[in-house]
């Protein structure tokens, strides 16, 4: 038997930001429906799965706090070989949210993954990095490891990579003068 919130992330026979968007207002605002959310989001059923995913970034947009018990679940399923939808959506989330000391280890040596990874979609890329500079106050050690994988990149990357890139090698020159 499906969950209310399987239900309503099904009932769309295409999913858009407009349905994103109208589920993540209901959704954010409903503490039994994100608990569903986010039981479907851990679940294995690909098609809620990645619909899920999606409305969970948007929810950490407007509503961080609604995330800070599924932070170290979300992480541990970054280690299922998920969908990029998921990879991709998780990574998201991290930028928005302070990830609790126990789950640092795990996102950097799971950010680096993806961002060594150059077969990794671009954005999944990004918000790695994103991810990796966001803990670098806390572990100053690994500032030289990201800049020189983002420098050996630049010259052949993206334009997505590229821009996000230069903006974190000027992060990262500023925590080096501080």
């Amino acid at each position: 038997m499906k969950t209310e919130i399987e239900q309503l992330l099904l009932s769309y026979s295409s999913f858009g930001k407009p349905e994103a968007v109208e589920l993540t207002q209901k959704v954010a605002n409903d503490e039994i429906l994100f608990s569903q959310l986010m039981t479907a989001f851990l679940a294995s059923n690909m098609r809620v799965t990645q619909r899920a995913a999606w409305i969970i970034s948007h929810c950490a947009e407007i509503k961080p706090e609604l995330l800070l018990g599924y932070l170290k679940p979300m992480l541990q399923n970054l280690y299922n070989k998920p969908t990029d939808a998921v990879k991709r959506n998780t990574l998201r989330v991290f930028q928005f949210v302070e990830l609790p000391e126990d789950c640092h280890e795990m996102a950097v040596d799971k950010c680096f993954q993806y961002l060594e990874n150059r077969k990794e979609a671009v954005a999944i890329q990004v918000f790695a990095m994103s991810v990796i500079a966001k803990l670098i106050p806390y572990y100053p050690e690994l500032k030289n490891d990201l800049q020189l994988i983002l420098e050996d990149r630049l010259p052949t990357a993206s334009a997505g990579y590229k821009s996000r890139a230069k903006k974190i090698l000027k992060q990262l020159e500023i925590i080096a003068t501080d």
